[in-house]
């Protein structure tokens, strides 16, 4: 049995845009920045038909659930 053929999306730059890709995902979660993406699998996984907000809308109501609850700052 031989070793399957390698795929172009396996090469190097591949990899390293995948690597870039979740390095960014971890910063973004680092500096509290809102993930859209996650949000759209979440919602969709939660429930197929829910109106999903779009990128303002979302980036917007985060906004306003960090610095609107009390307690949520140190300050």
């Amino acid at each position: 049995m031989s070793a399957p053929a390698a795929r172009a999306s396996d090469g190097p730059a591949s990899r390293l845009r995948a690597w870039i890709e979740r390095a960014g995902r971890v910063a973004r979660q680092v500096l509290g920045a809102p993930d859209y993406e996650r949000y759209l699998g979440d919602a969709l996984a939660r429930d197929p038909d829910e109106r999903l907000l779009s990128r303002d809308e979302f980036v917007a109501a985060r906004l306003r659930a960090r610095y609107d609850s009390p307690g949520s700052r140190c300050c």
